[in-house]
């Protein structure tokens, strides 16, 4: 739900150092580390195996040294107790960085990630991995829509996955939308969606969802569509719209297919004015469409609202397929008007009709809008049931506010619910850079998990510069260093005959720019520092 621009998506580096740690073992606390890395990993994305509730998958988005962001993947069959080790999906070509990772079961259990790879100059395309092992290895990259498949409209941001796993007539199609991108030559602007009906082998012509009557406008330079598949195998897809002549309100329109996408019928969820829009340009505004696999009928749409005084995480359901919706239900129980701004939500329904709800809460925070402190809280609302539950926290701490969640690829979290328990994956900054952290918890809010599957502590890399140029490394157990240019070209090396925990530099004369130091301790792991002369 991250809105971002594909084209400039840069993990935030320090003005003198930034460290890569490169580990496997395990280290244990509250929250869950699945990511463990120094520079950056965000936009987490969790899928549930729905005919095994103990095999989730999750992708995220991660710093890779000297190939900029790539998409990394981990797997666990045992109810995330255990992972596996990091698999990081190779970019389609050189120079590319990767984004937006989202993933689906199908009805055999096979595992499809969806994701954006491309470089600078507008080539590259959403591409579909799948895995027929559970998540430990991908096939070969399937393109699904490239940057200039509609031309100078860019339709490859935001891909959202979802699966026929019905039964029906299109069981198995893989269903895949996305939007604008930042930089499209202007409106009209319009949500995609592109289908595979042979699984995932190649994708057929890409289509837009919205039509005469029901377009998406020129206001919304990015009207992402959310998806998701009814147990009865429809197919439905809200996106947002304003277009005058059409009424004078936006709106969220629901699209409904049940020929795979080749026609749609149309209603509206809401309309409502732009007065209780959250304006924060930082908030994560991201809205999510589920569908209840236990009630074809139900559906469950979630988004951000300020009508009661302050953004709020609002949910509207519907119990006959999308035709009619209900008021918005608040779900944060905080009080009212009280400044604190929720966002970050996702939702997902058990296999019986439980609906859980996740977000990014600020309700504990001595500071109002976005720059707070925060937690992850849950609610949950029953089957057969018309509101949630009591509000509970999942995170284990409040975690101050860092200024890297001002920029782009910056946080997300995802969800899944099994036997009544919540899966949680999440970005905060708890360490000083951004991880994934995971929590699993039940729907009385009693924790599951507590176990943490960041790498071991290693002995940091400290680069200090002095005013006549010499730099001093300070590790513990120094071996080895080596000095990269930006583009990876090896500028200097020395081995030292004694590990020494203290040494002072003075390279040559380079000029200003980007340098990447290596430095190898006597612990065993290569530790990587990026500097700016």
């Amino acid at each position: 739900m991250q809105r971002h621009n594909p084209f400039s998506i840069r993990p935030r580096f320090s003005l003198l150092v930034i460290l890569i740690i490169l580990s496997t073992s395990a280290v244990w606390s509250q929250n869950r580390n699945l990511s463990g890395g120094i520079v950056f990993d965000g936009e987490p994305f969790l899928a549930v195996n729905p005919q095994n509730p103990q095999h989730m998958v999750v992708a995220w988005m991660g710093y890779v040294f000297l190939n900029r962001i790539s998409i990394k993947t981990r797997v666990s069959f045992n109810g995330g107790q255990s992972w596996s080790n990091t698999v990081t999906i190779p970019h389609a070509a050189d120079g590319y960085t990767s984004a937006d990772p989202s993933l689906d079961f199908d009805g055999a259990g096979n595992v499809f990630l969806s994701y954006i790879d491309h470089d600078d100059e507008e080539a590259g395309a959403v591409y579909l991995r799948k895995s027929t092992d559970g998540g430990f290895s991908w096939e070969t990259e399937v393109p699904v829509i490239y940057f200039d498949s509609d031309p100078g409209k860019l339709p490859i941001d935001r891909p959202w996955i979802s699966i026929d796993r019905s039964g029906g007539a299109n069981h198995g199609n893989i269903y895949i939308t996305t939007m604008n991108a930042k930089g499209a030559d202007g409106p009209p602007y319009h949500p995609y969606l592109t289908v595979s009906e042979n699984n995932g082998l190649s994708f057929g012509d890409w289509r837009t969802i919205d039509t005469t009557g029901w377009f998406s406008g020129p206001f919304i330079p990015q009207p992402m569509p959310t998806p998701v598949v009814a147990a009865d195998g429809k197919l439905h897809c809200i996106y947002p719209s304003y277009v005058l002549s059409q009424g004078i309100l936006p709106r969220y329109i629901i699209a409904g297919s049940n020929n795979a996408g080749n026609s749609f019928e149309y209603n509206t969820v809401f309309a409502s004015s732009t007065s209780v829009a959250v304006t924060d340009t930082s908030a994560k505004k991201g809205y999510l469409l589920r569908s209840n696999p236990a009630d074809a009928e139900e559906l469950a749409f979630l988004y951000l609202s300020t009508e009661y005084g302050d953004p709020d995480v609002i949910c509207r359901i519907s119990g006959d397929g999308g035709s009619t919706w209900s008021d918005g239900i608040r779900v944060n129980d905080d009080l009212p008007g009280n400044g604190r701004m929720q966002d970050l939500v996702w939702a997902a329904y058990d296999q019986d009709g439980d609906l859980a709800v996740t977000w990014r809460d600020r309700r504990n925070a001595q500071d109002t809008g976005y720059a707070a402190s925060y937690e992850i809280w849950g609610a949950v609302k029953l089957k057969n049931t018309d509101n949630f539950t009591s509000n509970f926290r999942i995170s284990d701490l409040q975690v101050p506010f860092d200024d890297i969640l001002l920029t782009n690829g910056n946080d997300f979290m995802c969800c899944g619910l099994r036997d009544d328990t919540i899966s949680a994956v999440w970005g905060d900054t708890r360490n000083g850079t951004l991880n994934i952290w995971m929590q699993r918890t039940t729907i009385n809010g009693t924790l599951v998990s507590s176990q943490n599957l960041s790498g071991e502590p290693l002995p940091e890399l400290t680069v200090i510069q002095s005013g006549d140029k010499k730099m001093t490394l300070r590790s513990s157990g120094i071996k080895s260093y080596s000095v990269f240019s930006a583009s990876g070209q090896l500028l200097l090396r020395q081995e030292l005959t004694n590990p020494v925990d203290e040494i002072t530099l003075n390279p040559p004369d380079f000029p200003t720019g980007l340098y990447i130091i290596k430095a190898v301790t006597a612990y065993g792991p290569v530790k990587s520092g990026v500097i700016i002369r």
